[in-house]
């Protein structure tokens, strides 16, 4: 038996591949249709609207939990004040230069936080 080269063996591997690929497609499909015929059904029976759907699924406005999951932070109240300056760091990302070179020179970071009331 001869030796087929490696790019028609890819081919081949690849076609295989396409094919599969539509049949999880249809198998997918055949598989949806009668639970979305069901949801419209019950959509239906109970008066729902799809724009109801979309807002109990947070599209319509934007959620606190949807704002959470995509990692937007709020502004941050700041945690330190250089005492001269009156410069500010919420304590959070990379130091400021200030606050490293105070630390470089031998004083605490603990020094710089602002008094709460």
């Amino acid at each position: 038996m001869p030796r087929q080269s490696y790019a028609i063996q890819k081919a081949k591997i690849e076609k295989e591949i396409e094919r599969l690929k539509k049949q999880a497609l249809a198998l997918q499909s055949k598989k949806r249709q009668p639970v979305v015929r069901s949801i419209i059904k019950s959509m239906k029976e109970y008066d729902i609207t799809p724009e109801e759907l979309l807002q109990a699924f947070g599209k319509g406005t934007k959620s606190r939990v949807a704002t959470k999951r995509a990692g937007v932070r709020g502004p941050v109240a700041p945690k330190y004040r250089h005492p001269q300056t009156g410069e500010t760091w919420t304590g959070r990302g990379k130091a400021p230069r200030w606050v490293t070179q105070a630390e470089a020179g031998g004083q605490s970071r603990d020094s710089f936080l602002i008094q709460k009331n």
